[in-house]
């Protein structure tokens, strides 16, 4: 495994971090606890020390489950990852989406990043991750009931209290992450970035090079996408969020999986996945210091694991970028 220092913290992490949103199954139609727990446990034994989760995930459920899977390891071994600012037991902020949980009620979920708010989460994290301190503590959305001001010197006491290490943020734009610094030092912004989502390129990338702010990638795989497994007609299971999404549908499906087979000469030759090979050439872009990788299972997570055994040199990464930019996808 490779490791890299997050901005210009001493805070390290897997370059490839496990990201725990399906372990929670939420939106994923249902999780297999004992599989996401043994998915997690085999890609520590691969040397993935960081976990990313939220609780949002399955409403607890997947803080809970990285909980149950670290028990045994000692905590300064492993750097635990989540998020504040969806509450979905709080009506108060701006909804952000109607949704069920995983007993199939229903539920509000609303983006808010109040002073108390951001407390309580607090201590339900440590709570439901059995833990007296989280890693890297990241605002999940955006929220614009609550002034950026307030929200970032709320994780500042928190982190004078050592109850945080590091100040994040999540799906921040270049400006908002600027406007976050003058509070608390931000050392990365968790934001999604794929071979077919590449529009943080533009301003969020020179803005974190020259900052030096990491960004840590979500969705790297584009939740499937990128594997080469899924094929026109593929059908999702029920209360899966991907199906109304305009990256699956047959036509798109169809143009991704071209573009897939064009790599799968070189992802033989350096014997690995498509998978390993889209991961490599994900953590290689600038900025990207770490990618997330979400597995339902041991196998899943191994194979994310070793994606860094893979090598690229510059004409094989620049190979890769020139077909991905003659990819173009409907929306």
């Amino acid at each position: 495994m490779e490791y890299r220092k997050i901005g210009n913290s001493d805070l390290e992490l897997s370059v490839i971090t496990f990201g725990a949103w399906a372990a929670g199954g939420w939106m994923w139609g249902g999780t297999e606890r004992s599989g996401s727990i043994d998915a997690i446990r085999k890609s520590y034994d691969e040397g993935v020390t960081s976990i990313d989760t939220a609780p949002v995930y399955g409403q607890g459920d997947s803080e809970e489950i990285v909980a149950e899977a670290l028990q045994g390891i000692a905590r300064d071994k492993v750097q635990i990852i989540t998020k504040y600012g969806m509450r979905w037991d709080l009506a108060k902020g701006t909804l952000a989406m109607k949704s069920k949980d995983n007993s199939g009620n229903d539920i509000d979920i609303y983006k808010y990043a109040g002073r108390e708010s951001i407390i309580k989460e607090c201590e339900d994290s440590l709570r439901r991750l059995k833990t007296d301190y989280i890693d890297l503590y990241q605002i999940h959305w955006p929220d614009v009931t609550t002034p950026i001001q307030e929200t970032m010197e709320t994780v500042a006491e928190l982190i004078k209290q050592g109850k945080v290490r590091h100040a994040g943020v999540c799906n921040y734009t270049a400006e908002q992450v600027a406007e976050a610094n003058k509070y608390v030092d931000i050392v990365s912004d968790q934001v999604p970035y794929s071979m077919v989502k590449r529009d943080i390129e533009k301003e969020l990338v020179p803005y974190s090079l020259e900052a030096v702010k990491s960004i840590i990638a979500y969705s790297p795989l584009e939740r499937g996408l990128l594997t080469g497994k899924m094929k026109p007609g593929y059908t999702f299971e029920e209360g899966d969020h991907r199906a109304n999404i305009y990256f699956y549908n047959d036509e798109n499906l169809k143009r991704t999986n071209e573009f897939l087979d064009k790599l799968r000469p070189l992802a033989a030759e350096k014997n690995a996945t498509l998978s390993q090979l889209v991961l490599r050439w994900t953590i290689e872009q600038p900025a990207i210091t770490i990618a997330l990788a979400g597995a339902r299972n041991a196998e899943q997570s191994v194979q994310n694991a070793r994606a860094v055994d893979v090598k690229l040199n510059k004409e094989e990464l620049s190979f890769i970028t020139t077909l991905l930019n003659e990819l173009h996808l409907v929306k």
